[in-house]
């Protein structure tokens, strides 16, 4: 596919801050469906996006490019495969190129944000935080802070939200030292949004501003991340922020340190039930192919430890997705690379813990490419029938992208 698209946004977001197919009942193998194909243009495409779900079933994400505007769109799939581009950003004032997704609250609103469009000092402006709120059906998209490059810019990750409805997240660049923030939002009772940092990114120890994914919050309402660059060793970091009597405490967990240890970690990061994190990394590990890694959380100490290493080929390599696990606690993730040999355009993987303790890796679905989906940049949603649905940023009917259905 010539140069990964993944890489160019990642690489931008760290440097800068009608027509469709639906095959859903026919697939192409026995536990994998093509759901949606995206046809470009007003329809959307480059859907580089996680994916949310709501109670009826339906799905919600953003493609980077197409819309009616050219800025990218919101969009929704039913279960049937029915899309709707629910908006189309113009790249001014309202946000562009929204990447990674959005996230619904608790009232089914949607929050997310574009790495280009809004105002501030940067070109092409700093990017924004959106809602789109839904009445009856109908869909209205409101800007709830506009970056300015001080506060942080290029927020190229999905938010996330607590108890209280307040909104977080970060951004790759701006702020103070340049290199971006992690900011909450507050609505007042007006309904009016408030931005406050609370952290922003040295470069140093703690890491340099973040990553594509959306921080992590436990019933305590503790935030998780990860940078993908960063840290003592420079090859990326997993960091908590605690709050602490209306202050924000930030602590550095894990330090990657390359191979044979992990490097560069673009997914975000998943709980088990006894707290610890797991999450994959894009570089190093022992093939220098990424890996998936486990922090152990053992009396207030965090240890890591690498549980696999991607082998490239038919096993799949460079993983920048996020984990999901299954209700037997097995992890579920994709890589962006390898796979099929006539695509190489990633596959989805599957760890699973034996009686010993010991992690086990194995392939189960190699993406083969349009028209078919291919190129998995981002994880998976689980329904709770056990079923998992993600999207790709390229194959589908014409090669603008894909939803699929996973039953393992």
């Amino acid at each position: 596919m010539g140069s990964k698209p993944v890489l160019r946004s990642a690489n931008r977001i760290l440097a800068i801050c009608g027509a469709a197919i639906v095959l859903a009942t026919t697939a192409w193998a026995s536990t994998t469906k093509l759901v949606y194909s995206f046809a470009g243009n007003g329809d959307g495409e480059y859907t580089d996006t996680e994916l949310v779900m709501d109670s009826a079933g339906n799905f919600y994400g953003t493609s980077v490019q197409g819309g009616m505007f050219g800025g990218g769109t919101v969009f929704q799939v039913t279960p049937a495969g029915v899309h709707t581009v629910l908006y189309d950003f113009t790249g001014g004032a309202d946000g562009g190129e929204p990447y990674k997704g959005v996230t619904l609250d608790a009232q089914g609103n949607l929050y997310g944000t574009a790495v280009t469009g809004g105002g501030g000092s940067c070109e092409g402006g700093c990017g924004v935080v959106f809602k789109l709120t839904n009445s009856g059906g109908t869909w209205t998209q409101s800007v709830i802070h506009t970056f300015t490059g001080s506060d942080g810019s290029g927020p190229g990750s999905p938010v996330a939200i607590d108890k209280h409805g307040n909104v977080y997240g970060t951004t790759p660049t701006g702020g103070a030292n340049g290199v971006g923030v992690v900011y909450q939002l507050r609505s007042d009772a007006t309904g009016n949004w408030k931005l406050r940092v609370i952290h922003t990114f040295t470069g140093g120890s703690d890491g340099s501003g973040g990553s594509a994914s959306r921080l992590l919050i436990d019933p305590a309402g503790n935030l998780y991340g990860v940078c993908t660059v960063g840290g003592v060793n420079g090859f990326g970091t997993v960091f908590e922020m605690h709050p602490n009597q209306g202050k924000w405490l930030f602590t550095t967990l894990y330090a990657f340190k390359d191979s044979p240890d992990a490097a560069l970690p673009y997914g975000g990061l998943i709980f088990d039930k006894q707290g610890n994190l797991y999450g994959t990394t894009y570089y190093a590990g022992v093939n220098d192919l990424g890996t998936v890694y486990k922090l152990t959380h053992t009396n207030g100490t965090w240890t890591e430890s690498v549980l696999y290493s991607f082998k490239g080929g038919a096993d799949g390599a460079s993983p920048i997705s996020s984990l999901v696990a299954d209700a037997a606690g097995n992890l579920y993730g994709t890589t962006s690379e390898g796979g099929a040999a006539a695509c190489g355009c990633g596959v989805i993987f599957k760890m699973s813990r034996g009686a010993t303790g010991k992690w086990t890796e194995t392939v189960a679905y190699r993406f083969p490419g349009t028209p078919n989906p291919g190129f998995a940049y981002n994880g998976m949603v689980s329904d709770s029938a056990g079923n998992f649905y993600g999207a790709t940023v390229h194959g589908g009917s014409g090669n603008d992208g894909a939803i699929y259905k996973f039953t393992p």
